[in-house]
């Protein structure tokens, strides 16, 4: 049942609303979590938490358990079929996490919602948002049936549709058209393909991650210029074909689940608007591209709920300001750099021996291979001086 009031009420239980609320609820703020939908879902689209992102969940005591359930992935690779364009390896990382968790994102979030339970915070289901009254002094929430929760603030963690967003009347930028429609499943394949590393397959229709999970079980994402409701094993031993290994190719056995989504590269004009604040797929989407995007809103999650602790503890307001000036430009950096790789996957094909000479001038240089690592782990925003959270 929902309370009639709660110091910070967070809509959406994806693991950037689950983050900031157990960042929160670790700090002894009271904390409420809503969800429309009646149960988790069991599917998802993100399987990798970087270096960074399990940095941050250290923090709040939420990295260990969800390494538990992961598999460990040294190195990161960019292809063109058959030919290994860079190899990137995490196994110099600065971090005590000097690899890629590949773990479902229905894995995160069921990790996550465990940790919560232990502080004894229950996610609410299932209450959609209806409509927003802001005030000097907080929020109103109202939900469909006529509850309603008073909040001194309230967290948008509710996702590219962000009622929260909306009713607060903060824009969402971006261009007006050219969604990109994207492909993705969890199969079962044989392939000669290593089973610890992610693979980026470049193509001239599209770029294919390929992505080991626990259990033998293999992510695919593929953009594609219009994805069937339910692509089957066919579509995506077709995706295969034309796209991944050709001299040993691989041949989908199973499909255990598969979806499709469309989204454009947006941003919020603002990740703060008096009490109600941003984070995660409400204030930024873009290219899957790079395993970004979840990681992205977990990081937003902990500097929010460290934030709004301190801010709770007697701090002052200007600091919530101080979270949305961080986290604004990061998220144009983001969607930045998963825009260009998503172009570098399509160039034509007068231009693509250019870009296949830049990858390997980058594969046999150290100090580049080594950016690249910092880049795609998330490392290069840990800010300047900081040093790894220790074990809580």
């Amino acid at each position: 049942m929902l309370p009639t009031s709660t110091d910070v009420l967070v809509v959406g239980a994806g693991p950037t609303g689950l983050t900031a609320a157990l960042a929160l609820a670790r700090r002894g703020a009271e904390v409420t979590v809503v969800d429309r939908l009646e149960r988790p879902p069991v599917t998802s689209r993100a399987a990798v938490v970087h270096a960074y992102t399990l940095e941050e969940l250290d923090r709040i005591g939420a990295a260990a358990p969800l390494i538990a359930r992961g598999l460990r992935s040294p190195g990161f690779t960019v292809r063109d079929r058959d030919r290994v364009l860079l190899t990137v390896p995490f196994r110099t990382l600065p971090s005590r996490h000097a690899y890629a968790l590949m773990v479902s994102q229905s894995v995160t979030e069921e990790v996550l919602t465990g940790e919560l339970a232990a502080l004894g915070v229950t996610v609410l289901r299932p209450y959609q948002v209806t409509g927003l009254a802001v005030d000097a002094a907080g929020a109103t929430v109202a939900f469909a049936g006529g509850a309603t929760v008073r909040a001194r603030y309230l967290v948008g963690a509710d996702g590219m549709r962000s009622l929260v967003r909306e009713q607060a009347g903060i824009g969402f930028s971006g261009p007006a058209t050219g969604a990109e429609s994207f492909a993705l499943a969890d199969v079962r394949v044989t392939s000669a393909l290593p089973r610890d590393q992610v693979a980026l397959f470049l193509a001239r229709s599209g770029p294919l991650v390929w992505a080991p999970l626990p259990d033998g079980v293999v992510r695919l994402v593929a953009a594609v210029d219009e994805a069937p409701a339910d692509p089957d094993a066919g579509y995506f031993q077709a995706l295969l074909d034309e796209r991944g290994p050709a001299r040993r190719p691989d041949r989908v056995t199973e499909v255990l689940w598969s979806s499709r989504f469309r989204l454009h590269h947006r941003i919020a004009d603002t990740f703060r608007a008096g009490p109600v604040l941003l984070a995660g797929d409400a204030g930024h989407v873009h290219s899957p591209a790079g395993g970004q995007g979840m990681n992205l809103g977990i990081v937003d999650a902990v500097d929010l709920g460290s934030t709004l602790a301190d801010v709770l503890a007697g701090g002052p307001e200007t600091l919530l300001d101080g979270y949305a000036a961080r986290r604004r430009p990061m998220a144009e950096e983001v969607v930045g750099f998963a825009d260009r790789l998503t172009r570098l996957a399509t160039l034509p094909p007068s231009r693509r021996p250019a870009r296949n000479l830049l990858f390997r001038l980058i594969s046999v240089l150290p100090p580049a291979r080594h950016r690249v690592a910092l880049r795609l782990s998330g490392l290069d925003q840990r800010p300047r001086g900081a040093r790894p959270a220790a074990h809580p």
